[in-house]
C-alpha cells in the first residue's frame, strides 16, 4: 500500500479516507513534503492553511 496525498488538504496517508478532512480524493502524484510540528507558530502552516501536525505534500497534482 503506497502513500498518497489528499487533494483537498494535502495530508499524506495510506488510508482510503483522509483522517484530517474526511475526503476520499487522493493523488499519488505529489511533490515535496512538509512535516508540521507546531501549526500555530508556523508561517508555512498559515500559508498552506494547515491547522494540525502531520505530514503534508507541498504540491498535489
Amino acid at each position: 500500500m503506497s502513500e498518497k496525498a489528499c487533494t483537498n488538504c494535502h495530508f499524506i496517508t495510506k488510508e482510503n479516507v483522509c483522517p484530517k478532512c474526511k475526503s476520499t480524493n487522493f493523488s499519488e502524484d505529489y511533490g515535496g513534503i512538509v512535516v508540521m510540528f507546531d501549526a500555530d507558530q508556523s508561517a508555512i502552516a498559515k500559508a498552506m492553511n494547515i491547522k494540525e501536525k502531520g505530514r503534508y505534500a507541498l504540491k498535489v497534482r
